[in-house]
């Protein structure tokens, strides 16, 4: 296949309300903020998007556009070393990191497309299926929303696994906490695998005794029972601790990673796909997990980590998380359906399988800009020539054979 310049790049931002208020252990909110990219070549388009904030869009717009546009598009590990060079001096974790990860996405669903293939086929599939867990659980719940809500999962759904959030107040209602694990336990049964999320709300020696003081609960994942940045107690933690301690949603490069690994703070590495740097940066991450015989699991925003999982040796599940199944359902067709406990990308479609639902998504949109290479200052009449050649040439070898 000849070059495919990257023509142009859209960057749309939504903001979807959640169906109630939402709270974990260190934060509330009320809605959640989807930056979304198309990155258009050889007459087709690629989509990705983090969950970030709007910044995330500015970013894109005045540092990443120009590591993309005008290059091949079927080049997505030069244009993933690019766009991490040019945010040099802005710094790359947090909003900067998440902007990345939405436009490499962007990128392989395009790489897929140009190519007529599914994107796990792209990468390799190492699964048919992806195991996931049920999450949610919010300490804004009530009993009785949190009874439905495992309730669905566990015997609707039959997700043998499923996740709460505890950590309340920064850990200063752990009382609470307690009867929410319990709860969660006698809702689900006992042979469905019962998760915990702390969110960083706790300290070091008061999420042991918390793990102590549900050992009847069986908790078989304590998720950031420390701040993902204390590396030393989350190791204090997992030494101390029979269930499986977890982290890494906030990572946003492999040496993150590395140090995590490093410091024996994790049973199971947590990445983000639309955080850590996008597909490029995950399957690096996966790679020094795998080399330490370590499994990974992916982090929320399940439709976009169900191809690259399912590409993904070393495996464990992926978080189908309440709130963003729910956005993906609204704003997404071809998205994927769990019952049984796990999801199967679909094989035909191409890319990642996913298309927005243009006349659900504009009554959500706060902003979109479009750059087209041709805008772009320093663009000469050559280059221009240049494109109509490559254009010419591809029309003139439709239907001969290879």
């Amino acid at each position: 296949m000849i070059d495919q310049p990257v023509e142009a790049i859209e960057v749309h931002t939504y903001v979807v309300p959640t169906d109630a208020p939402e709270a974990d252990g260190t934060l509330s909110w009320s809605s959640t903020t989807l930056v979304l990219v198309r990155v258009h070549a050889g007459g087709t388009a690629g989509m990705g998007w983090t969950y970030g904030p709007r910044a995330c869009a500015e970013v894109i717009g005045e540092l990443l556009v120009d590591a993309v546009l005008g290059h091949d598009a079927l080049d997505v590990a030069a244009a993933a070393e690019r766009m991490r060079r040019t945010v040099r001096n802005a710094g790359r974790p947090g909003a900067v990191g998440y902007a990345i990860s939405a436009v490499d996405i962007a990128l392989w669903d395009l790489k897929a497309r140009l190519l007529g293939v599914a994107l796990h086929r792209l990468l390799g599939a190492a699964h048919e299926t992806v195991a996931v867990y049920g999450s949610g659980g919010f300490t804004t719940y009530d009993s009785g929303r949190l009874r439905e809500q495992l309730g669905f999962w566990a015997t609707e759904q039959h997700i043998p696994r499923v996740k709460i959030k505890v950590g309340e107040r920064w850990g200063s209602a752990v009382g609470r906490d307690l009867a929410r694990i319990a709860e969660a336990r006698s809702v689900i049964g006992p042979d469905v695998e019962l998760y915990v999320d702390a969110n960083g709300g706790y300290q070091a020696k008061q999420a042991i005794r918390v793990a102590a003081a549900s050992a009847e609960s069986a908790v078989s994942w304590f998720e950031e029972p420390v701040s993902s940045d204390d590396l030393d107690g989350l190791a204090r933690v997992r030494a101390a601790v029979t269930c499986d301690v977890a982290a890494g949603e906030y990572g946003t490069d492999v040496s993150y990673f590395a140090r995590m690994i490093a410091a024996g703070a994790v049973d199971c590495v947590q990445a983000d796909v639309t955080r850590c740097g996008g597909i490029t940066e995950w399957q690096r991450i996966a790679a020094v997990a795998a080399g330490h015989n370590l499994q990974i699991s992916g982090h929320c925003a399940p439709h976009l980590h169900a191809h690259v999982a399912a590409a993904t040796p070393n495996l464990r599940h992926l978080e189908w998380f309440h709130d963003h199944v729910r956005v993906e359902n609204m704003l997404f067709t071809g998205t994927l359906d769990p019952t049984g406990g796990t999801v199967r990308p679909d094989r035909t479609a191409l890319g990642h399988g996913l298309s927005l639902r243009e006349d659900i998504a504009v009554g959500h949109r706060v902003s979109h800009h479009r750059i087209d290479l041709h805008d772009r200052p320093g663009h000469t009449s050559q280059d221009r020539r240049r494109e109509r050649d490559a254009g010419a040439c591809r029309e003139s070898t439709v239907g001969e054979e290879p």
